[in-house]
């Protein structure tokens, strides 16, 4: 059982930058791919960006390559993700998500366990 904490958030204008973070804890969080997935009203959950276990290896949703970048901090487990180029159709519920072996990182319902979400607002 792990926990899944974010941090950061907010409002920003379009093409503006923001961060988010999360923090994992709990038993061997060094060994879960860790990802965020975000909600927008009236739409369904969407992958945005994963990074596996190691660190090494990343995937990025098509919508946002380029413009996001998903890193861990091996030290501490801490996985952020960077925004850039923000537009309004990135505005949405922005959750962590965490799977040991996720059958693909590109499905939301791959991920066993999710935090409780932070908003993400792009004013035009």
């Amino acid at each position: 059982q792990i926990r899944l904490a974010e941090s950061g958030g907010g409002t920003v204008q379009t093409g503006g930058s923001l961060r988010i973070s999360c923090i994992p804890s709990g038993r061997a969080v060094d060994s879960y791919a860790v990802g965020w997935i975000r909600q927008a009203p009236g739409k369904e959950r969407e992958f945005v960006a994963a990074v596996e276990w190691s660190g090494l290896y990343t995937h990025y949703a098509e919508s946002v390559k380029g413009r996001f970048t998903i890193s861990k901090d091996k030290a501490t487990n801490t996985v952020d993700l960077q925004m850039s180029s923000l537009k309004p159709e990135d505005t949405a519920i922005y959750s962590c998500v965490a799977s040991l072996n996720p059958l693909s990182y590109y499905d939301p319902a791959a991920y066993d366990y999710w935090g409780q979400g932070t908003q993400v607002t792009v004013s035009s």
